[in-house]
């Protein structure tokens, strides 16, 4: 991914701000809000990673589970014409309408 690291299967966002002169970003993909900055490109890595760490060691500390990017799991919002045609398609291939999507999504970011 453009503009992104990646750290224990977390993203981080890189951003930069010619105006306070830091680089900056954001753990992606979790509701949580966990952000890092860094003065340089190693100090932003270096800000990540403990970001990531330090998420994982409160998590820890208050007996919750840490939020797990890109889990596989998502909603999609669709037209009811739409939803009847994929239902109907995947019925009649003899498969569950997540198996017909998750076809349809290996298709395409295949090509």
């Amino acid at each position: 991914m453009k503009d992104m690291m990646k750290y224990k299967d977390y993203y981080g966002s890189v951003h930069y701000s010619d105006e306070d002169g830091v680089f900056h970003g954001k753990v992606e993909f979790i509701r949580a809000l966990v952000s890092y900055e860094g003065t340089d490109v190693k100090g932003l890595r270096r800000a990540f990673h403990e970001a990531v760490d330090d998420y994982h060691a409160l998590c820890r500390e208050k007996g919750k589970e840490p939020e797990r990017p890109l889990k596989g799991s998502f909603n999609v919002r669709v037209p009811s014409s739409l939803h009847q045609a994929a239902m109907q398609k995947a019925m009649a291939l003899g498969i569950s309408l997540n198996q017909f999507m998750q076809r349809a999504i290996e298709h395409e970011v295949s090509t």
